[in-house]
C-alpha cells in the first residue's frame, strides 16, 4: 500500500490536482496531510481541507488527517460523537492520525467511524490493554512513524524492525514515510524520512527496504514530490513488482539497444552480477568485443564472441567488477537508480529503460 502527503500550508493548484491524479493512477491509494492548522490561517486551511477532500473522493482515495483536538474544534467537531466523526467524512477524511491530547477511550470510540492511525513510536503494552478493554476496531487502526525533517534524527533501521516487529505481532498495520526527490518540504528542505539512512536515497529503493525488510505495510512519500521518472518507477513496481533502471549507452555501444527491455534475474541469482536468465538463448548479432572496460557498479555488460557459448549473456554490476577482455560495457545505469540494484531479487524482474529525455535536477539544487 502507497501513499503521499499534501501539506495544506501550500495552494492546491490545477498541477497539484494533476500530480494526484498522476499518483493514483500509478497505484497510490492513501494522501496524508495535517490539520494542525495555524490560528492565522484557519480559513484558509479549512477551505483547502474542503477541496482536497472533494479531490480525493473524485480520485477515490483515503485522506489520513494528523489531527488535534484542537484542530478538530475548527472543523466543526467540538466534542467527540458519531455525528461529528460522520461530518468529517462527509469532507473527505477517512482517517485521523492522533496522538497527544485523546485518552485510549476517545480512540477506541473513534475506531468504529473511522480509520485510526496511532504514533508507532510511542504505542506501549498499556496501551494495547486499555484499547482492547474499550473495545476498539483493531482492523482499523494503523501504527505510523513520523518522518524527521531535521538531519540526523531520524530512526535507526534495527529500532525500527524491533518496534515493527512487536506491533506486527499486536495486531497492527505499521506505516512509514521515505523521502521525494523533486518538491522537498521547506524550511530546511533535507527530505521527510523515517529512517536516518533513507535522507537522500532513491524513494522507491527506500520504499522496497521498508517492506521487504522492516515489516512495514504502508509507505508513505514524506515530501510534496517526486520526479517523473521515479513516478513510472513506482507505477511499474507497483503494478508487477518490476524494478526499472534508467540507462543510457557507454561511448554510443552498438549494442544498447540489444541490452534494453525487460529481464529476470536468475532463480539462482550471482553474488556480484543481476543475470538476465535468458537473454543468451534469444536470436543475437555476432558480438564482436567493444569497450571491454572496468565493470563499475552499474555497468550493463553483453558478453561479446569470446566468451563462446556465453556470448549474448546480459549483466548488471552489483559490486565492481575488473575489464575482461570477453565482456563488453554496453550501458550505465543512472547514479541516483545504483541503490536499486539491491532490490531485484532472484527470479525478480527488472527493466532496463532507455534514460527520460527531461532535466532531473540534483536533490541537493531543490528548494
Amino acid at each position: 500500500m502507497f501513499g503521499l502527503s499534501v501539506f495544506l500550508g501550500d495552494e492546491l493548484t490545477q498541477e497539484r490536482k494533476r500530480y494526484l491524479k498522476q499518483m493514483k493512477e500509478a497505484g497510490f491509494t492513501k494522501v496524508f496531510t495535517s490539520l494542525h492548522i495555524p490560528e492565522e490561517n484557519a480559513d484558509q486551511y479549512l477551505e483547502r481541507l474542503a477541496e482536497l477532500g472533494l479531490v480525493m473522493k473524485e480520485l477515490e482515495m483515503e485522506l489520513v488527517a494528523d489531527v488535534s483536538k484542537g484542530a478538530l474544534a475548527k472543523i466543526g467537531v467540538s466534542n467527540l460523537s458519531v455525528d461529528g466523526l460522520k461530518r468529517l467524512k462527509e469532507k473527505g477524511v477517512n482517517g485521523l492520525r492522533v496522538d497527544y491530547g485523546f485518552s485510549n477511550q476517545e480512540i477506541a470510540f473513534m475506531s468504529h467511524e473511522l480509520n485510526i492511525v496511532l504514533n508507532a513510536s510511542t504505542i506501549t503494552q498499556n496501551d494495547i490493554e486499555e484499547l482492547n478493554h474499550y473495545g476498539a476496531s483493531f482492523p482499523r487502526m494503523v501504527a505510523m512513524h513520523n518522518y524527521y525533517p531535521r538531519p540526523e534524527t531520524g530512526l535507526a533501521k534495527e529500532v525500527l524492525k524491533e518496534k515493527n516487529q512487536w506491533l506486527a505481532e499486536t495486531g497492527f498495520t505499521v506505516a512509514a514515510f521515505v523521502p521525494g526527490d523533486k518538491q522537498l518540504r521547506g524550511p530546511l528542505y533535507k527530505q521527510l524520512p523515517t529512517l536516518e539512512d533513507h535522507r537522500g536515497k532513491h524513494p522507491l529503493a527506500a520504499a522496497i527496504e521498508l517492506i521487504t525488510e522492516c515489516y512495514v505495510d504502508e509507505v508513505y512519500i514524506g515530501d510534496p514530490e517526486i520526479a517523473e521518472s521515479t513516478i513510472y518507477q513506482f507505477k511499474r513496481y507497483i503494478a508487477d513488482k518490476t524494478v526499472v533502471y534508467f540507462v543510457k549507452p557507454e561511448k554510443q555501444s552498438p549494442y544498447f539497444e540489444i541490452v534494453l527491455g525487460k529481464h529476470q534475474n536468475r532463480w539462482d541469482p550471482a553474488k556480484d552480477v543481476l543475470r538476465s536468465a535468458d537473454a543468451r538463448f534469444k536470436e543475437i548479432p555476432q558480438i564482436s568485443p567493444y569497450e571491454t572496460i572496468e565493470r563499475t557498479r552499474g555497468s550493463v555488460t553483453i558478453d561479446n564472441q569470446d566468451y563462446q557459448r556465453y556470448m549474448g549473456e546480459i549483466q548488471v554490476v552489483v559490486h565492481d567488477l575488473p575489464k575482461d577482455e570477453k565482456v563488453n560495457v554496453a550501458a550505465r545505469i543512472r547514479a541516483e537508480d545504483l541503490p536499486l540494484l539491491d532490490c531485484c531479487p532472484a527470479g525478480g524482474y527488472f527493466e532496463l529503460k532507455e534514460q527520460m529525455n527531461q532535466t532531473e535536477e540534483n536533490i541537493s539544487e531543490l528548494r
